[in-house]
């Protein structure tokens, strides 16, 4: 077995030579060293693991089965679209995956460690995929081609890195360039947003969904980082989604349930700093303040004929002329 120090690093280094690039050995080698030595300052590897990662590369059956031709003098994969990240994971892959789930035992009393946990249960769920004997079921937008976006953006934001995006709205005819710099990544509804200081248009509230309409970023070399002057975590405890409209002004919202469906709500609030009434009478309110935008809207609109506005008189004219709007689409 090739040496496993640092050896998920190289797989996927060595991966994205023989997909982009057209190396010989002795320039893979020296690659993989710079990278290296990024990473892991003062270390390098020697003639003999590369070699060893190139005959992993090739095994088909201890290996990843590359299409990587012999005795060429150019290291690249005779198949452009192969890529490891499609083969399944390899012995001491697996070892490692199981070596941090029991890791993660000794904090199992921990919550902020329970989403980790998750992951790699989704993960391995994944890896031994067996139509008959499926355990777990999850929910998960299959279309969602945004992810790919995550990992870049979020160490650009480690890295304190000015880009230049590209994008195009739904409704744009054209794309727009700006520079940006990203502060905190948001998920919300099965999607991920980056949020920071677009300094084209001098807004420090910028959002951008990670999907189709980012079309491109690169980094900006030369331009200082601006640093965020925004408290996140209140911006998003005073609304509901990631769309806050302009000049928005916080509300005290009411809202009243129907059926016994408080109950569902409680266990899953789409406001976490909701608030519940002490008078006998008001048990099946809450309460909370935060802007209306229409993620809130939505949210209030998923209860159906179950849950009743309270206040205020503008939340209960948005949603009045929603169901018009609905009642006329069945009347037809």
């Amino acid at each position: 077995m090739a040496n496993s120090k640092h050896a998920h690093v190289r797989y996927n280094l060595i991966d994205y030579c023989l997909r982009y690039k057209a190396f010989s050995f002795t320039q893979l080698l020296e690659y993989i060293n710079d990278k290296i030595s990024e990473l892991y300052p003062g270390e390098t590897i020697a003639v003999r693991t590369l070699r060893d990662d190139i005959k992993l590369f090739r095994d088909p059956v201890n290996g990843f089965g590359a299409p990587l031709p012999e005795k060429s003098r150019v290291l690249q994969y005779s198949e452009p679209n192969f890529t490891i990240a499609t083969k399944p994971l390899l012995p001491f892959e697996n070892y490692l995956i199981e070596a941090s789930q029991q890791l993660l035992e000794r904090f199992e009393n921990h919550p902020k460690y329970d989403k980790l946990a998750e992951a790699l249960i989704k993960f391995q769920n994944e890896e031994n995929d067996d139509d008959n004997h499926q355990v777990l079921f999850y929910d998960q937008n299959e279309e969602y081609k945004g992810i790919k976006y995550l990992k870049p953006l979020y160490l650009a934001i480690q890295k304190k890195q000015v880009l230049e995006i590209k994008y195009k709205g739904f409704q744009d005819t054209s794309e727009k360039i700006y520079e940006f710099h990203p502060h905190i990544l948001k998920q919300y509804n099965r999607r991920w947003f980056v949020f920071g200081l677009n300094n084209t248009n001098g807004n420090n509230e910028w959002s951008i969904p990670l999907d189709e309409r980012l079309i491109d970023f690169r980094i900006l070399e030369n331009i200082n980082y601006l640093e965020s002057v925004n408290d996140w975590s209140a911006f998003f405890r005073t609304m509901v989604g990631v769309v806050r409209p302009l000049n928005s002004e916080i509300k005290k919202i009411v809202l009243r349930f129907h059926n016994g469906r408080e109950n569902y709500f409680k266990t899953k609030p789409f406001n976490p700093d909701y608030d519940e009434f002490f008078d006998k009478d008001k048990q099946d309110q809450v309460w909370m303040e935060t802007i209306i935008n229409k993620e809130l809207i939505q949210q209030i609109l998923s209860y159906g004929k179950d849950i009743e506005v309270l206040e205020p008189e503008e939340l209960k004219l948005a949603l009045r002329n929603h169901a018009n709007t609905m009642q006329e689409f069945y009347l037809k």
